[in-house]
């Protein structure tokens, strides 16, 4: 086993975080987006106690805001705790996260953004982001994420192997919020509110 083998695996951690083997071998919607060749594609994936399409109204919010670690990436503005009427009206071209480019969705069932910004392109290479919804159970999400990028070369991959674990770092975060968040508009909703109601009580400490 070689040095690239070991220490740079694309099926350990940074690349893979809470997704199954079966799920890393799954074809999503963000592999049509980038071309042939060779592909770094991390993975990440969480459960969820909240149903399908309370979890993707959540997805929606975030082309307005990263859901992050907003001092970090969001110029130390808090991603907002309640929904914002509109944002599940999708349309293709829309901008996500500043950065990224609305280039497929299905309601309830995936978002699939692309970079599109110059300096994040030349930063983060053509990178597509899939984030994919799946029931579990009868009122619960599996909410699976996997990113895809032309892989790099000899230093070019070691560079995508670093910034692999400041995705994880970022992207987990962003994951346990939409998490909280739906959670607790799952909780207010049992709790006896209107769905409207649950919609603009939701919130959580992320």
């Amino acid at each position: 086993m070689n040095l690239r083998e070991t220490f740079f695996s694309p099926y350990g951690l940074p690349f893979v975080w809470g997704s199954t083997d079966a799920e890393v071998r799954e074809t999503f919607p963000c592999d049509t987006e980038v071309g042939d060749g060779t592909r770094t594609d991390p993975h990440r994936a969480i459960d969820i106690a909240a149903p399908p399409p309370v979890v993707y109204r959540w997805l929606c919010q975030i082309r307005v805001a990263p859901y992050s670690y907003d001092l970090l990436n969001n110029l130390g503005r808090r991603s907002p705790r309640t929904l914002t009427p509109g944002l599940e009206d999708l349309r293709l071209g829309q901008r996500f996260m500043t950065l990224f480019t609305l280039v497929s969705f299905v309601y309830d069932e995936h978002v699939t953004i692309r970079v599109s910004h110059w300096i994040a392109r030349l930063l983060l290479g053509d990178l597509a982001i899939s984030y994919v919804i799946r029931p579990i159970g009868s009122d619960g999400t599996r909410l699976l994420v996997k990113l895809t990028l032309p892989r790099a070369r000899r230093l070019g991959y070691v560079r995508q192997y670093f910034l692999g674990w400041l995705d994880l770092f970022m992207m987990r975060r962003q994951m346990v919020n939409m998490r909280d968040l739906s959670e607790a508009h799952r909780a207010i909703m049992l709790a006896g509110h209107a769905p409207g109601q649950a919609a603009s009580a939701a919130r959580t400490n992320g």
